[in-house]
C-alpha cells in the first residue's frame, strides 16, 4: 500500500475527518520561497495531506479564484523546475499531492518528472485533464514509485464507469461534487450525498469530496457520506487576503467533525 493511502487510512481509523487544503505554489508574497512556510503551517494545524497546485496558463478545471492565483504565481516567475527544486528541500510528515495539467509535465518530461519527485515528500498526483483511457502516458512511470495517481469521479460518471475509475485506487478517490469548475458559490444537487455514498461503497479507499467546499457546514454535510473534503478556493482566497489564522482555525475544526 502506498504512503498516501496508508497515511489517510490511519487518520480515518483514529476518527479524524480527512481535510486536504489546496494551495497554489508561488502565490505568496515571497513567491515560491514562501512554499515551505505555508506547508509547515497547514501541516501543523490539521491538514491530512496538502494539495500543491502547479500554475498553468489554461487551467480548464479551475474557477476564477484559483485561476487568478495561478496568474499571480506565473507573474512571480514560478516554473515546474523551481517547484520541484523547492520540494526537494522540504521535510514534512504530511503527504503532498501535486495537482497539475499534463502540458507542464509533458514539457518537463514525464519520466524525468516522476524520477525527480522521488526525492520529495510528494506522494500523490492529480491530473484532471488526463482521462482513464490516457493514463498509460504516465501510469507506467509511477508503478514502481510511492506516488499514487488519484482518480477523479464526476457526477456524470455512470455506475460502471465509477467502478472502473476507482478500481485499485492507490491514494484516495476525488469525488467531484458539481458539474463545472472549482470555486465557492455552487449549489449542490439534493441527491448529492446519495451519489457520494454509492461511490464510497465501490472501494475501500478513502473518498474525499471537492469543488465548492467553503464552510464547516459543507464539511459536516459531506461527512455523512464520505471520509473528508478537499478545500481549494476558500483556502487560496483567505491566504491571499492574509486571513491565515482563519484558515488554520478552519482546518483544526474541520478535522474534528
Amino acid at each position: 500500500m502506498k504512503t498516501l493511502r496508508k497515511h489517510l487510512e490511519k487518520l480515518k481509523a483514529e476518527g479524524k475527518t480527512l481535510v486536504v487544503p489546496y494551495i497554489m505554489t508561488g502565490d505568496h508574497v515571497d513567491g515560491i520561497a514562501g512554499l515551505p512556510e505555508t506547508i509547515a503551517l497547514l501541516a501543523a494545524n490539521g491538514a491530512s495531506a496538502i494539495e500543491i497546485g502547479i500554475p498553468f496558463s489554461d487551467p480548464v478545471a479551475d474557477g476564477p479564484v484559483i485561476e487568478l492565483a495561478g496568474i499571480r504565481s506565473l507573474n512571480n516567475g514560478t516554473t515546474l523546475t523551481a517547484v520541484i527544486d523547492t520540494l526537494t528541500k522540504i521535510e514534512t510528515t504530511v503527504p503532498l499531492v501535486i495537482m497539475s495539467y499534463l502540458n507542464p509535465i509533458y514539457k518537463y518530461g514525464i519520466e524525468r518528472f516522476v524520477n525527480d519527485l522521488k526525492a520529495t515528500p510528494v506522494k500523490g498526483l492529480i491530473l484532471p485533464d488526463v482521462p482513464r483511457e490516457h493514463e498509460q502516458m504516465i501510469a507506467p512511470f509511477l508503478r514502481e514509485t510511492d506516488i499514487a495517481l488519484v482518480p477523479l469521479v464526476t457526477l456524470t460518471s455512470r455506475p460502471e464507469r465509477q467502478a472502473e475509475l476507482v478500481k485499485d485506487a492507490e491514494g484516495f478517490i476525488y469525488a467531484v461534487t458539481v458539474n463545472g469548475v472549482t470555486g465557492a458559490g455552487h449549489t449542490y444537487r439534493e441527491d448529492l450525498n446519495q451519489h457520494l455514498a454509492s461511490l464510497s461503497a465501490l472501494s475501500d479507499a478513502p473518498v474525499l469530496a471537492g469543488f465548492g467546499v467553503s464552510s464547516l457546514a459543507h464539511v459536516e454535510a459531506f461527512r455523512q457520506a464520505v471520509d473528508g473534503v478537499i478545500v481549494g478556493s476558500y483556502i487560496v482566497n483567505a491566504l491571499h487576503e492574509n486571513r491565515t489564522n482563519e484558515v488554520l482555525d478552519f482546518l483544526k475544526q474541520a478535522s474534528q467533525i
